[in-house]
């Protein structure tokens, strides 16, 4: 059974860094897609980045040029650089594996806590 354990969480001042980690336990193979969601209160759960087995990445424009998505296919673990932080990229932080036929494998972590003050 795989499952997904996210770290690096926490409390941070505007313009300042964290980078969050994503720890499979499992099987899971370089055709996974691995992504971060993020959900604010109130609000819908959100695409933030993705990254193919191949390399290819993704983000969404809120967040580009900031944040950094990568994955170490040896230690089955994905990254999430996040640079210049701003209180409206608080939200709990979501880790998803993803086969491309998404019936065969779809895994969600627990979510790990992001909040930036101003």
């Amino acid at each position: 059974q795989v499952q997904l354990v996210e770290s690096g969480g926490g409390l941070v001042q505007a313009g300042g860094s964290l980078r969050l980690s994503c720890a499979a336990s499992g099987t899971i193979s370089s055709i996974y897609t691995m992504g971060w969601y993020r959900q604010a209160p109130g609000k819908q759960r959100e695409l933030v980045a993705f990254i193919t087995g191949g390399g290819m990445t993704n983000y969404a424009s809120s967040v580009k040029g900031r944040f950094t998505i990568s994955r170490d296919n040896a230690k089955s673990t994905t990254y999430l650089q996040m640079n210049s932080l701003k209180p409206e990229d608080t939200a709990v932080y979501y880790c998803n594996a993803k086969h491309p036929i998404s019936s065969i494998g779809n895994y969600w972590g627990q979510g790990t806590q992001v909040s930036v003050s101003s």
